[in-house]
C-alpha cells in the first residue's frame, strides 16, 4: 500500500505543469531552472577514507533531486533532505517541501538509492556505501548554492534515519576540507531526525575542531527501537562541549519514521541496527578505530569481534505519528528562522 501511494505521488508531481523534465541532467541551476526533478553527477565512494582522497577512478552516478521553490523573488535559503534505508518516501516530497516552502525555504529532496538501483538497505546497509551518502549531500550543496533564487550562505541539511548519520557527519571538518566546495561554502545548519550512527562504525570521536560551528537540532522519539534516543542525546552532548551549537528535542511516544505518512506500526525483524552500547568510534584525523570505553585502538580481529559480540544486532519498528510530526515541524522551523534568515 505505501509503495503504491509512494509511486503515485511522485507521478502525479513529476506530470505536473510547473515540474520539469524528469530527464534533465544538470551541471548547476545558474540557468535558475523551476521546481522539478533533476539528475546531477555525483559518485559512489566505498568508505569514509575514500571519500576524503577524492575520485580517483573517476566513475560516476546520475543521482536525482527533487527541487521545490518557495514562492516569491529574491533568493531563499534551502534545505537539502536526506533519506534513510527505506528510501525516498511520500514525506520527503510532499509534507516537508511544503511545510518549509510556506517559511520561505526552498527544497531539494535527494534520492541516494533509485539511481544506484537499490531500494532499501534496510536488512543490508552494505548495498549503498555510507560515504556515497555524503558524496550526494554535497554534491546538492554546491549545485543548489549556483541557483540565482537560493542563498548559498543560507543551505541547510536534514536528514532522516541512516540520512540524520549523514547529516551531522557532514559537518566535520576534515571532510568538508576535502569536498571542493567553491568560494567557502558549507552547510549553514544541521537537522539530524531520529539519527542513525550514533554508536557504532560511523560515529567519529568529537573532540574540539572535529565539527563546525554551524548549529545543530536533533530530533529524536522517546520509544525509538531502531535508533535508540539516549544513544543521540549522549552523542551531541559531547558534539556541544566540543564546541558546536547544539539542541536536542526528545518527542514524547514517537518511534522511528514517526513523520511517516501512515500511522501503522511496522514490525521489522531484518532490520540491521547497532547495539547502544557498540563501543567503536573513529578517530577522523588518524582514521584509526578505537574503543571510546577503553582508548584500545581496534584492528583487524579484534575489530571484527568487537563487532559481533558489542555492536551488531536485527529488529526494530517504524510508526507514523502525526503529531510527533506536527511537534518535530514546529521545532525544525523555529531553529530555521533562527539560522537561515539572519
Amino acid at each position: 500500500m505505501a509503495l503504491t501511494m509512494f509511486f503515485l505521488l511522485v507521478m502525479s508531481m513529476t506530470s505536473h505543469p510547473k515540474f520539469a523534465n524528469s530527464q534533465d541532467v544538470i551541471a548547476n541551476f545558474s540557468s535558475g531552472q523551476p521546481s522539478g526533478q533533476y539528475a546531477f553527477v555525483s559518485w559512489t565512494p566505498k568508505s569514509l577514507a575514500e571519500l576524503i582522497k577524492g575520485n580517483s577512478s573517476g566513475e560516476t552516478v546520475n543521482i536525482t533531486g527533487h527541487l521545490f521553490l518557495p514562492p516569491g523573488a529574491g533568493k531563499a535559503p534551502a534545505v537539502v533532505l536526506m533519506h534513510g534505508s527505506g528510501g525516498i518516501y511520500p514525506a520527503m516530497l510532499d509534507f516537508w517541501p511544503k511545510r518549509f516552502n510556506a517559511e520561505g525555504i526552498a527544497v531539494i529532496a535527494i534520492d541516494s538509492f533509485g539511481p544506484r538501483g537499490v531500494q532499501s538497505t534496510a536488512s543490508d546497509q552494505s548495498k549503498v556505501p555510507f560515504a556515497a551518502d555524503l558524496a550526494d549531500a554535497f554534491t546538492a550543496l554546491k549545485i543548489m548554492a549556483t541557483h540565482p533564487l537560493i542563498n548559498s550562505q543560507r543551505i541547510a541539511i536534514m536528514g532522516f534515519s541512516r540520512g540524520g548519520a549523514t547529516t551531522w557527519r557532514s559537518g566535520i571538518e576534515r571532510i568538508i576540507a576535502s569536498q571542493n566546495i567553491p568560494q567557502g561554502i558549507r552547510f549553514a545548519a544541521h537537522v539530524p531526525m531520529y539519527s542513525g550512527g550514533c554508536v557504532g562504525s560511523l560515529r567519529i570521536a568529537a573532540k574540539p575542531g572535529v565539527f563546525t560551528k554551524a548549529p545543530m537540532l536533533w530530533v529524536h522519539g522517546d520509544a525509538d527501537d531502531y535508533c535508540p534516543a539516549e544513544t543521540c542525546q549522549d552523542y551531541s552532548t559531547l558534539i556541544s562541549k566540543a564546541g558546536t551549537p547544539v539542541e536536542f528535542v526528545l518527542i514524547k511516544g514517537a518511534h522511528h519514521k514517526f513523520d511517516y505518512d501512515e500511522t501503522k506500526h511496522y514490525d521489522l525483524p531484518t532490520a540491521q541496527k547497532t547495539l547502544k552500547d557498540c563501543p567503536i568510534e573513529t578517530d577522523i584525523e588518524t582514521m584509526k578505530i578505537f574503543d571510546r570505553f577503553t582508548g584500545k585502538q581496534l584492528s583487524g580481529k579484534d575489530y571484527e569481534n568487537t563487532l559481533k559480540k558489542s555492536c551488531q544486532a536485527t529488529g526494530a519498528s517504524t510508526e507514523g505519528n502525526h503529531e510527533a510530526r506536527e511537534q518535530a515541524a514546529q521545532a525544525v522551523t523555529a531553529f530555521f528562522k533562527k539560522t537561515l534568515f539572519k
